[in-house]
């Protein structure tokens, strides 16, 4: 998978990569050629004390460096900005295919885990991305190259390169396998962190309203500490990784000097090539060593890089149609003939059987207990997710043959928790319509209820349409989320409302004057309305009643109340006798 990754999105920026290949290769020859240069100014300059010697040959080392310099810093330019852009792209492949997602995929993943896959493992896979391309020509390159030059300088020392290269990578091949494991629990770990962390900050206010602030903390340490012990694990054998190379690296250049000093003293080596082979053993173990610590990111970064695969690899249940339907005649139209969906692996579905028409001008209610399958049915219409039996149809066309864009166009979907994005009340209201004016905001505003209080939110020097919003709207209560919520769907007009129980959180009264203000405004479209109080939906024009994901009963509320045990029993549990005849 890691491979895969590189090829795939490194690929685009291969013009880069050979300009960086290119450079590295003048970089590393030139950095190999020094320790020539210096072993015949001492050879030929120092020991016949020629001056002139030393200035000509020294000139050229320093061009030679000079020349060393730039590429590198050329060619580290190049890499990183190759890698950069690497993990950008990256990131939006993964943020495209997390928002093609349906419910199913994303509660699979989870937030945390998605989170965490989309930044600190791209991060990880970047940062081998930026040593590839800054280490993957140098490394090999000084490897063969140091082992060449210095079996050139005195072959009489090369057994030593037999013995101390294969030890050294052997010491760090044991090293990288010990780290394998020990990374891919750390990843799993940082999400259990995020996931615990993300519980703890969204549930402040329940933890605190029952008194689970120490047990929070217990239950953050613990995951605290998990994480803490596995990260020491690998750090553990991250820290032996450099005191190994160089108790190999300092061993090698004594074994140099001793051995090549014995045979300096039988005159069958001269200073020059001895100090050359040293510096060219330097050079083999030190690209051994950039080599490992490029190795001590692969394992990590290849458990990341399966992660992000496991991603991208992922399909999405709902999978658009290859030429969807652009035109709807029968705007309005929503009909459903034994729907059902079945939860992966779960033993019952969640609803089955589920049969039911609405018509533009009419408002259907969804009502059932808790579990029953409401919000689930309403999911099916703005295709969520995809029924796994029956059909869905809206405008008489399956909503599996009907272009995304065009199905969701035509809804407004008020889901059941609320959520506002962080932005003013403005941007959140123009998700419903990019082009809405001041005008037809401030209406919808005022039809969901909302006018007053916005208006009293707004700053100095602004209007209400400038106040600000935070992130999910935690700056407002739990009823004005869902009018705002409300007011962006009344923006874009469509053809079809859903509102999932999305007047729970509002106050008897504000319920009544809402719905009143509605019906005016949705004379002409379609009304779904998932709700649990009988209060919300007794008016309803058709009321279906849902028990374990069927239909139980189907009707308006007088029809039910005379006929239907279940509807009796809620209407009975919310409303005296008195009220449920009114």
């Amino acid at each position: 998978m890691l491979l895969r990754l590189l090829r795939d999105y490194l690929l685009p920026y291969k013009r880069f990569l050979v300009v960086i290949a290119i450079l590295q290769l003048f970089s590393t020859s030139a950095f190999m050629l020094l320790p020539s240069l210096n072993a015949d100014i001492i050879d030929n300059g120092v020991a016949e004390g020629d001056t002139g010697y030393i200035m000509r040959i020294g000139t050229i080392m320093l061009g030679v460096a000079l020349v060393q310099i730039l590429c590198s810093i050329v060619s580290v330019y190049f890499a990183a900005r190759s890698s950069m852009s690497f993990g950008r792209d990256l990131r939006a492949a993964i943020f495209a295919k997390v928002g093609s997602f349906s419910a199913r995929e994303v509660g699979r993943f989870g937030a945390p885990s998605l989170i965490t896959r989309t930044t600190n493992d791209v991060q990880q896979v970047q940062m081998l991305a930026v040593l590839t391309c800054t280490l993957a020509v140098m490394v090999p390159m000084m490897m063969v190259g140091g082992v060449v030059m210095a079996i050139r300088e005195d072959a009489g020392l090369s057994w030593l390169l037999a013995v101390v290269i294969p030890v050294l990578l052997l010491s760090m091949a044991v090293v990288v396998r010990g780290m394998v494991p020990n990374f891919r629990k750390v990843q799993e770990r940082i999400d259990a962190v995020n996931r615990i962390l993300r519980e703890q900050i969204t549930g402040i206010r329940v933890i605190r309203a029952f008194v689970r602030e120490r047990q929070e903390t217990e239950r953050f340490a613990q995951a605290n500490d998990e994480l803490t012990d596995v990260a020491l694990r690998a750090g553990r054998w991250m820290s032996t990784m450099f005191p190994l190379m160089m108790l190999v690296i300092n061993v090698a250049s004594v074994a140099v000097i001793w051995f090549g000093g014995i045979r300096v003293d039988d005159g069958v080596m001269q200073v020059g090539p001895l100090t050359a082979f040293l510096q060219y053993l330097m050079q083999i173990l030190m690209s051994i060593m950039m080599g490992t610590f490029m190795l001590m990111q692969v394992p990590r970064a290849a458990v990341c890089a399966d992660r992000i695969a496991e991603v991208l690899d992922t399909e999405t249940s709902v999978t658009p149609p290859a030429a969807g339907v652009t035109e709807i005649s029968r705007r309005g139209h929503v009909d459903l003939t034994g729907a059902g969906f079945t939860y992966p692996g779960a033993d019952h579905p969640v609803l089955h059987d589920v049969t039911f028409e609405a018509r533009p001008g009419q408002t259907v209610a969804i009502i059932g207990s808790t579990g029953a399958g409401k919000t689930t049915l309403l999911g099916l219409i703005p295709r969520l997710f995809d029924a796994t039996a029956g059909v869905v149809r809206v405008g008489g066309i399956d909503v599996r043959d009907l272009d995304p864009a065009t199905l969701r166009g035509g809804l407004g979907l008020v889901p059941q928790k609320a959520f506002l994005f962080t932005g003013t009340v403005r941007s959140n209201l123009l998700h419903g319509k990019p082009d809405a004016t001041d005008e037809e905001l401030w209406h919808a505003l005022e039809v969901a209820q909302a006018r007053d209080f916005v208006e009293r939110m707004a700053p100095e020097g602004g209007t209400g349409l400038d106040a600000e919003i935070d992130q999910g709207g935690t700056n407002v209560s739990g009823g004005q989320r869902q009018r705002l919520a409300i007011a962006r769907a009344l923006v874009r007009r469509p053809d079809i409302y859903l509102f999932d129980d999305s007047f729970s959180a509002l106050d008897v009264a504000t319920d009544a004057r809402l719905r009143a203000a509605l019906a005016p405004e949705t004379r002409d479209a379609t009304v779904i309305v998932v709700a649990q109080r009988v209060s919300t939906i007794r008016d309803a024009d058709k009321i279906i009643v849902l028990e374990d994901g069927a239909i139980v009963g189907e009707g308006t509320h007088d029809e039910l109340l005379a006929v239907n045990a279940t509807y009796q029993e809620i209407v009975s549990s919310q409303l005296s006798a008195e009220e449920a005849a009114a």
